[in-house]
């Protein structure tokens, strides 16, 4: 008795401590963490740290933000994904997609931005409670390549007014072409010349960096190797150094020679709950049913962009690296992140592919990595703030255009047409264009028109699989997918065309090797037509029927059911059927 309830308690406490894990993965790593493990962490998490604090700088002004937003989103990724997350790669803050679907929806208003945070981190966390994740497998792999190719231009076209140094250029994507051409006599020298000179920096040595992980064998030594990718890595945060002192030197001779970033708040953010009202430039109120009105569609769509971004690159580098992820831990640990960001004025974040692939070259060994790079941004927020003060624009937007040029993925169209090739209908780019063309109308329409195109190709598919007419002697109708609801008339159409509506009706094996599903739609639709068979004299046979189908179609209790097990043996019964007949 003694030894039985020894085991029960043995079992519980496994089971609870099973659960636990699941729930914070760092318990799985911490307790077997090691020195070596904590040296690389450290020089990750350092690294990441300097590629971050300027891409969350730029960042903040494709999100129409303050500056110093960018800081308040990058740091509390790193902490609560110590805790919460399941890759050793995957670092959180914010992204050039996330910051424009953010500006699409809040149009640059602070305190609107970090009350959507909120929402949207509450919204990733039920989804992930209740383990909702299966919802992302609806957005097609198109739908995804058309949005962050539209996003890609729309951000990096964005920056060319940052270049060019103009103002007053509306942010509608259409209006911002026009109006950027049409300022372009009002270029400021200064800022073109600076921004076009950190272009070619930041390309010059990405292109540094590419050739030395692909020559198999670089005219480099060992220690050259080594400072080439340092420097290549850290490109964003030298180039905007670089910049910045080139303007404080020229503004402390009283030129004002560039468009700077100008005065930003110093210190650490307040720990304070997002506001939940807003306060308009006239002083009327706007309550937070008015707010989450003005979101519309943005709270759906900006979840679930950041969910997809984040588990994507998850994905990708658990694979790359041998290891694999949760999925729906991944989305509570971005649903926390948000959530606790808005108590630091922080926007939604995601994911980021670039600091990803940088965390994970350098070789981090646990997320414990975050945790270095969040201390970086947040010595950046408490003693950099005022040397942000001369940071050129055009700096900052030669870091983004940067960023998002990869992004652009021409080739992906050859792709999807060659596949398609043998179809005349291109059928995987319609959801492509429709949704990269309607992105440059409003960002979250193009994700929803795409996702709708792809739905209704996927319906079609489903009402109209592919039938397959043969003739030996008796039809053989031999159906290549499974049968459903939309497709029942569709096929009780096929039937009635090729057999009973022939002269003289025919018999007809129907052959359902590849049908693993069938509903009471369906069972409703071939009871009709075994009614028709019967009054016109001919047959109708199922063949290779699937257990589980015809445990089905038996407790249905069609009249005059008959299957067999191959159609070879099917096509004897109509025969001989036929022949009785005669």
């Amino acid at each position: 008795m003694n030894r039985l309830v020894v085991r029960r308690v043995s079992a519980w406490r496994c089971c609870s401590c099973n659960t636990l894990k699941a729930l914070l993965p760092i318990l799985s790593w911490l307790p077997r963490y090691k020195l070596k493990w904590l040296q690389m962490d450290l020089l990750a998490g350092l690294t990441v740290g300097l590629t971050t604090v300027p891409q969350a700088l730029a960042y903040a002004e494709v999100a129409g933000l303050p500056v110093q937003y960018g800081l308040y989103s990058a740091f509390m990724g790193g902490f609560i994904y110590t805790v919460l997350g399941t890759s050793k790669d995957v670092t959180l803050g914010p992204t050039a997609i996330m910051s424009l679907l953010c500006f699409s929806v809040v149009g640059g208003q602070p305190h609107r931005a970090v009350l959507l945070s909120l929402l949207c981190g509450l919204i990733q966390a039920v989804m992930a409670l209740l383990r909702l994740g299966f919802l992302l497998d609806f957005i097609s792999f198109p739908v995804i390549k058309g949005f962050t190719c539209a996003a890609a231009v729309t951000i990096g076209f964005g920056q060319v007014k940052n270049i060019l140094g103009l103002q007053g250029i509306p942010h509608q994507f259409y209006l911002e072409v026009y109006y950027t051409f049409y300022k372009i006599p009002e270029a400021r020298v200064g800022d073109v010349v600076l921004g076009l000179l950190c272009l070619t920096l930041l390309v010059m040595l990405m292109c540094m960096k590419m050739r030395l992980g692909s020559d198999p064998a670089p005219a480099y030594s060992r220690l050259a190797r080594k400072l080439v990718w340092a420097v290549s890595t850290m490109r964003n945060a030298l180039v905007v150094v670089a910049a910045s002192l080139i303007a404080f030197s020229w503004e402390a001779y009283g030129h004002h020679v560039f468009t700077i970033t100008g005065k930003t708040s110093q210190g650490l953010p307040p720990f304070r709950p997002p506001p939940t009202s807003d306060t308009t430039a006239n002083g009327t109120i706007v309550s937070f049913g008015e707010i989450v009105d003005g979101f519309g569609g943005g709270l759906a769509v900006i979840p679930l962009m950041g969910l997809l971004e984040s588990i994507a690159i998850a994905k990708a580098f658990a694979s790359q690296n041998d290891y694999r992820i949760d999925a729906n831990q991944e989305l509570l640990a971005i649903g926390v992140t948000n959530i606790m960001g808005s108590f630091v004025s922080a926007y939604p974040v995601t994911g980021s592919f670039g600091r990803t692939a940088v965390n994970s070259q350098t070789g981090v060994c646990t997320p414990a990595g975050g945790i270095v790079t969040s201390v970086v941004v947040l010595l950046s927020l408490a003693f950099l703030m005022p040397a942000f003060y001369y940071i050129p624009k055009a700096s900052l937007a030669a870091v983004i255009i940067c960023a998002v040029a990869p992004m652009v993925d021409y080739c992906v169209v050859a792709k999807m047409w060659r596949i398609r090739s043998r179809s005349l209908l291109k059928l995987d780019l319609l959801p492509f264009f429709v949704t990269f063309l309607l992105s440059f109308w409003q960002v979250q329409y193009g994700i929803v028109g795409g996702v709708a195109v792809s739905g209704v190709l996927l319906l079609y598919n489903m009402a109209r699989p592919q039938i397959k007419v043969s003739d030996h002697g008796a039809l053989v109708v031999e159906l290549n997918s499974g049968l459903s609801f939309p497709a029942a008339e569709y096929l009780s159409h096929v039937i009635h065309s090729h057999a009973l509506s022939a002269s003289p009706p025919r018999s007809l094996v129907l052959d359902c090797h590849h049908v693993s599903i069938i509903d009471y739609t369906v069972i409703s639709e071939l009871r009709n037509v075994l009614r028709q068979f019967k009054l016109r004299g001919v047959q109708l046979v199922f063949s290779r029927l699937q257990p589980s189908v015809l445990e089905v179609l038996l407790a249905a209790e069609l009249e005059g059911l008959r299957h067999t097990d191959s159609v070879e043996a099917a096509l004897l019964q109509t025969e001989s059927e036929n022949l009785l007949d005669d």
